[in-house]
């Protein structure tokens, strides 16, 4: 259950604030929910010297422990929080759902980088999400939506215990969302840099410039009446991946919207928990 960290953060990552293990559970206190068959905890978790917070949704009708996956949000602070019902949604499919909110969010310490050092929030989930009693033993797997696929690509090109990975409109290139998107300039040029005075800080939280390092398998979900990322992002991220020789299916939902009708919403995740545990059969098989 060990993360891989690079050796020129070992030093940072080596403990958390209170000198416990990276990733240890710090605190889970039950939240009030009135969804049938679910419950919700609000956790707190080690990443680097921080505390982090985040939602664990725990299904109550399915045998325990249940396979985990990670839910990593979009947006920045409150913009894109995490949506509780979006969390029972995935968990009335038979997973244990984590979601981390990132550092300085929601009472967390530290400051959301956008795919900095929040990274490792992620990565440093995934051994807390498999201490669970609730949950299975094995590989994570990881759901990243909109700039949560910057984070769920890092997880999975950085941490050793990441499972398979869903980028569900996903930004693959941020040189192309700075491009698309005017009303997201300001906020990248204070947290990331400007694109041509810090590319590297854009590469950084582009898969699409580090696909090979990337070995476990991948779907792309997207629609193509996406206006906040456009599908051409899909395609790149595809086009990458098919370049790289690596394991991923790509599925564009005509004409749908950054968020998805509730119809179609249900439809596409269907499909995507089908493949996640067609892919954790095959890890936990072979």
């Amino acid at each position: 259950m060990d993360v891989t960290i690079p050796d020129e953060h070992r030093s940072a990552a080596s403990e958390c604030s209170d000198g416990g293990q990276e990733g240890a559970l710090l605190e889970k206190v039950p939240v009030r929910c009135h969804a049938k068959g679910i419950s919700l905890y609000l956790v707190t978790y080690s990443s680097q010297t921080f505390k982090v917070k985040g939602y664990l949704v725990v299904p109550k009708d399915v045998p325990l422990p249940a396979p985990g996956v990670i839910y990593c949000r979009g947006g920045i602070r409150k913009v894109g929080m995490v949506r509780k019902r979006r969390l029972f949604a995935m968990a009335r499919r038979g997973f244990v759902v984590f979601a981390p909110f990132y550092r300085g969010n929601e009472g967390g310490e530290g400051r959301d980088e956008f795919g900095g050092d929040d990274r490792y929030d992620v990565c440093h989930a995934i051994p807390m999400v498999q201490s669970l009693p609730e949950v299975q033993p094995g590989p994570v797997p990881l759901i990243g939506f909109s700039r949560g696929a910057i984070m769920a690509m890092l997880a999975a090109k950085e941490c050793e215990q990441a499972g398979p990975v869903v980028i569900w409109g996903g930004v693959s290139d941020l040189f192309d969302t700075y491009e698309e998107r005017v009303d997201m300039r300001r906020m990248l040029k204070r947290v990331v840099g400007h694109p041509r005075k810090q590319p590297g800080a854009y590469e950084q939280r582009s898969p699409v410039y580090w696909i090979e390092a990337i070995r476990v398998p991948v779907m792309i979900v997207h629609g193509t009446g996406d206006t906040q990322v456009s599908v051409e992002q899909a395609r790149k991220l595809g086009q990458a991946l098919e370049a790289a020789g690596r394991d991923y299916t790509m599925e564009l939902y005509d004409g749908l919207p950054h968020r998805f009708p509730k119809e179609q919403d249900e439809r596409a995740l269907d499909a995507v928990f089908a493949w996640i545990r067609s892919k954790l059969g095959r890890t936990r098989s072979s």
